[in-house]
């Protein structure tokens, strides 16, 4: 298994300030120092150390990164630098504003993100944006897949363990009902069904349905669904089986055949840095690394 080297000792925000510094001074950017120190902080620390930059030499580090990073590695870098839900909102507000709208992004973020980070992302992209989340979700989308994210993002969820096999099964029967049993989908309940279900009540809905019916449930939303609908649906019910494989398969994805599909190679490597301090995301790294024979940072910039 490919491996990452990671700093045995973190240097503190002053002494890193310091050394972001002398990698600006001279001809050209020492890219390497810049990346070796980023990469290997988390969200809290970043926040340290730009404090420290600004104090230390009265410059915005944000701003110095701009004029000394180009092309894809200062995409990579200023999406880092942000915290998590900072991040997630700038995603989702970039995906909704690009030339071509990119709903995969902002599916991918608000599908798979747990509600208390939604939360988050709500409050924060309401007061850096100027405009409700759901706002801007009921602009740029339509149909099924709107309604799905509208209640998504309303709906409260619990984030515990706990599991009612009793209602996984009645879930599961009903989902049944709603697609592989009947002519025509009953889009209504599988968008009920999935808003209201915790990740662990739906994992165990989508155990019980295989157990009941013989085939999954991942299958059945495929055959029973489509386009960006879809989509949001399979996002929501891999999530909450792993999460880590979930996004170790979109960064696969994004980089198997010809060329890279830099924005969600971009947008998953900065989950993949944070991952060791996000909890739900526990074991990404290891899941990222398994499926590529070379270094990860030898394949992203």
């Amino acid at each position: 298994m490919s491996t990452l080297n990671v700093p045995p000792l973190l240097t503190s925000p002053r002494d890193d300030a310091i050394q972001l510094y002398r990698a600006f001074k001279g001809l050209g950017c020492d890219t390497a120092t810049v990346v070796n120190i980023l990469a290997h902080r988390d969200a809290a620390q970043r926040s340290f150390i730009q404090h420290e930059y600004k104090a230390m030499y009265s410059e915005d580090l944000l701003k110095r990164l701009v004029s000394e990073l180009r092309g894809k590695l200062e995409t990579a870098v200023l999406l880092w630098m942000h915290d998590p839900a900072e991040r997630d909102a700038t995603v989702i507000r970039q995906a909704f504003l690009s030339d071509v709208t990119n709903l995969g992004a902002a599916i991918e973020v608000i599908c798979s993100r747990t509600p208390s980070q939604i939360q988050l992302i709500k409050q924060i992209y309401h007061s850096k944006f100027g405009i409700a989340l759901e706002e801007d979700v009921a602009v740029h989308t339509t149909g099924d897949h709107q309604k799905l994210l509208l209640t998504y993002l309303s709906t409260y969820r619990s984030e515990g363990p706990e599991v009612d096999r009793e209602k996984a099964m009645k879930d599961a029967k009903a989902l049944y009902k709603a697609g592989e049993k009947k002519l025509g989908t009953d889009e209504k309940k599988f968008i009920h069904i999935f808003s209201e279900s915790s990740r662990a009540q739906l994992a165990a809905i989508s155990a019980a349905y295989h157990d009941m019916y013989g085939g999954s449930l991942k299958k059945a939303v495929k055959s029973e669904t489509s386009g960006k609908f879809e989509h949001g649906l399979l996002t929501i019910l891999k999530c909450s089986q792993n999460p880590a494989k979930y996004f170790a398969k979109v960064l696969h994805d994004a980089m198997k055949g010809m060329g890279t599909n830099d924005t969600a190679l971009i947008r998953v490597m900065s989950v993949v840095f944070e991952s060791s301090c996000r909890v739900e995301y526990r074991g990404l790294m290891t899941a990222v690394l398994d499926l590529f024979p070379i270094p990860v940072s030898e394949s992203c910039f």
